[in-house]
């Protein structure tokens, strides 16, 4: 039976997720050598490994229905000229919102606010959190908020 991650396991977890995913968008090293490497570095027990190549995995799978998230809900910042960072956590944030049923959405956005603030500009955790924030008041209004536009 897998024990329930720590909430600072969790963090961790994203954490790893964020470098390796940072790691693969500037090298275009593949996902799963990023996070290796990453591992190498700095080894993480099994639990915060498994969530963490979750996320990583999930994002992955879902980076086109991510990315069109971000720019329903940015629109005046293209996706791809958004900070390497900034990018990445919303797309980690949105992941967990939209696409895991793990972690609450509250949660979802404030792990990503913390992040911004470690790793992003001065402005980054107020942009990630405004962006978060409109995809969650969107959602209350209509269900229909998270359709994936194509």
């Amino acid at each position: 039976m897998l024990r329930e991650a720590s909430p600072s396991s969790r963090r961790k977890a994203r954490v790893f997720a964020l470098q390796a995913l940072y790691e693969t968008d500037v090298s275009g090293h593949s996902l799963e050598t990023s996070f290796e490497w990453l591992r190498v570095d700095e080894p993480i027990s099994e639990g915060t490994s498994t969530f963490a190549l979750s996320l990583i995995q999930g994002i992955h799978r879902h980076q086109a229905e991510l990315d069109s998230l971000i720019t329903k809900f940015a629109p005046a910042w293209p996706v791809k000229d958004l900070s390497v960072i900034d990018r990445n956590i919303l797309r980690m944030a949105l992941f967990e919102t939209v696409f895991s049923e793990e972690t609450p959405p509250k949660a979802a956005i404030n792990e990503a606010v913390e992040l911004a603030k470690s790793f992003g500009s001065a402005s980054s955790s107020r942009f990630v959190n405004g962006v978060l924030g409109s995809v969650m008041e969107s959602q209350k209004e209509s269900p229909k908020a998270f359709d994936i536009p194509g």
